[in-house]
C-alpha cells in the first residue's frame, strides 16, 4: 500500500495519541512539536481534555467491529472537527491537501487530519491494517503498512522480542526436563 507523506503523518500522530496520549499541557505541546502541529497557536487546559476525547474516539474506530461502524465513527469525528480541505506545499512536499481549517484547535486538527487518514485506509479496503498488538501484556494501537500485512507486534524489538525470547526458553525449558527425565 503506498500513502502520502500526510497521511503517514497524520496515521502516525493518532497512533502515538492512542498508545501514549498527552496527560497534561506540557505533554501535549511536546505531542504537538513531535508531530509538527504548526497550526496550533495557544495551547490550554481545555485542549488537554478535548485531545483525550478525540483519543478515546480514535480507539472506537481501530477496535470498531465491522467497517460501517468505523465508516460512522470518522464521519461524525470529520462532521464535527469542521473539517475544511487546504492545499499546501511545505517543507519540501509537492501539493498536497490538509484537512483542518488554519487555527483550528489541536483536538479540531488532530480530528480532521487523523479521521480523513483512516477513512483513506478504510475506502481502500484496508481496515484490517488497523491493528492491536498481540503481546498479552500490551494492546498499543498500530497500523501495519508492511507490503504482505503481516506484522502482529506494535513494535518487534521489544513485544515481538520479548515474546519470541519466552517462547525459547519454554522450549528450552522443556527440552531440558524432557533430557533429565529420559536420563533417571
Amino acid at each position: 500500500m503506498q500513502i502520502n507523506h500526510d497521511t503517514k503523518a497524520a496515521l502516525d500522530s493518532v497512533v502515538d495519541l492512542l498508545n501514549a496520549g498527552p496527560q497534561d499541557l506540557a505533554e501535549l505541546r511536546a505531542f504537538t512539536e513531535r508531530h509538527g502541529i504548526i497550526t496550533v497557536e495557544a495551547l490550554r487546559e481545555r485542549d488537554v481534555a478535548a485531545v483525550r476525547s478525540i483519543r478515546e474516539r480514535f480507539g472506537r474506530i481501530f477496535d470498531a467491529a465491522s467497517t460501517g461502524e468505523a465508516a460512522r465513527l470518522i464521519n461524525e469525528l470529520v462532521a464535527e472537527a469542521g473539517t475544511t480541505p487546504q492545499l499546501s506545499a511545505h517543507d519540501g512536499y509537492d501539493w498536497h491537501v490538509h484537512y483542518f481549517a488554519p487555527g483550528a484547535a489541536v483536538a479540531e486538527n488532530l480530528a480532521a487530519d487523523g479521521a480523513m487518514a483512516l477513512a483513506f485506509l478504510l475506502v481502500a479496503g484496508e481496515r484490517d491494517r488497523l491493528r492491536r498488538c498481540n503481546a498479552p501484556d500490551c494492546g498499543h494501537a498500530f497500523v501495519d503498512l508492511s507490503r504482505n500485512r503481516s506484522r502482529r507486534y506494535c513494535d518487534g524489538r521489544t513485544c515481538g522480542n520479548r515474546l519470541h525470547v519466552a517462547a525459547y526458553r519454554a522450549r528450552r525449558r522443556g527440552a531440558e526436563s524432557a533430557d533429565s527425565g529420559a536420563s533417571v
